[in-house]
């Protein structure tokens, strides 16, 4: 168990993830949280890291931050995604493991696994397959991540944890018109069609491909309950050069059903139009989340609840994404 008066260094707090990690530390009392914004500490610069974590010394290290973005993103700047992230996991890990932390625990990404990954996703799909060629570059800087926390736990017998999100919305999101990822940007087309009184609104595809969504303060208590495990219980649920733990529902739902949530939480009341040329995407994409749930976790938020959580904290802070 994770002493209260541990000092624990949360990378990338601002994030919608790292936010939702501070959050529930503070809720279960931790109060020696450490944090750096990217003005203070460029976890891309080798040097700065390494005198960040002598100064600090942190006793245990989570490692949120990352460069993301939307499918436009990663195919217009890949080199970016691959050489930042690669980065920040490279300096991070080898500086938690100089600075003697006690444990790290690693955020990934259900991109890391095949495009035609058979359904639901199994911890051991990793590395069976292509990848999902827009996200590509991401992907393989999260692999690698994964892979240099097992790396050195295999060499220098750390303590270094990973966990693979599903798809994550809540607090914290990106609403940006462009940038955003499926949740926000239908919340805020449906919140503006509201607004703006439309007859209807378009939604790409058929709605049958299925996706499955985690609400992010879910994944803050899934990441302090993987934490909290003892070495031994970890390791014996987990491999040396499969350590990482899938995090989901377990459970998924087709575009369509999430669009009709979106409009009972927006309060819209024109008519969906359904573009059938332009494409579905991956038909399926679900975790397999036997393995955390045999440690004892499962998630709280339904889909609903968490929509409207979300779109409430859109509309408390919705002069930051206006264009």
């Amino acid at each position: 168990m994770i002493e209260k008066q541990s000092k624990i260094y949360i990378a990338g707090h601002r994030g919608m993830v790292g936010s939702a990690i501070c959050r529930q530390l503070e809720s279960q009392g931790f109060l020696n949280i450490v944090t750096r914004t990217h003005a203070e500490l460029d976890l891309c610069k080798q040097q700065a890291v390494h005198d960040f974590m002598q100064q600090e010394k942190p006793d245990y290290v989570v490692l949120a931050a990352a460069k993301v973005g939307g499918i436009f993103a990663n195919n217009e700047y890949p080199a970016d995604f691959i050489y930042q992230n690669l980065m920040i996991e490279s300096n991070v890990i080898h500086q938690a493991y100089n600075s003697g932390c006690k444990q790290l625990l690693f955020l990934g990404s259900s991109c890391i696994y095949p495009k035609l990954a058979e359904q639901p996703m199994t911890e051991s799909a990793l590395l069976t397959g292509v990848l999902e060629p827009t996200n590509e570059p991401y992907a393989i800087a999260k692999i690698a991540g994964i892979k240099i926390c097992e790396s050195y736990n295999r060499q220098h017998g750390t303590d270094f944890r990973s966990v693979m999100p599903t798809n994550l919305y809540g607090p914290g999101d990106n609403f940006h018109p462009k940038n955003s990822h499926v949740i926000p940007a239908l919340l805020r087309r449906f919140h503006e069609a509201t607004l703006e009184n439309k007859p209807h609104v378009e939604a790409w595809g058929t709605g049958k491909a299925m996706r499955e969504f985690l609400f992010v303060d879910d994944m803050a208590k899934a990441c302090f309950h993987v934490m909290n495990l003892s070495s031994d219980i970890y390791t014996k649920h987990t491999q040396p050069m499969l350590s990482h733990i899938n995090v989901g529902t377990g459970k998924d739902v087709t575009i369509k059903e999430l669009v009709d949530t979106v409009v009972k939480v927006t309060g819209y009341q024109g008519s969906v139009v359904w573009n059938t040329d332009m494409p579905d995407g991956t038909p399926r994409k679900l975790m397999d989340v036997s393995r955390l749930a045999s440690l004892g976790w499962s998630y709280d938020v339904e889909l609903e609840a968490g929509l409207r959580t979300s779109y409430q904290w859109f509309l408390e802070n919705l002069d930051q994404f206006r264009e």
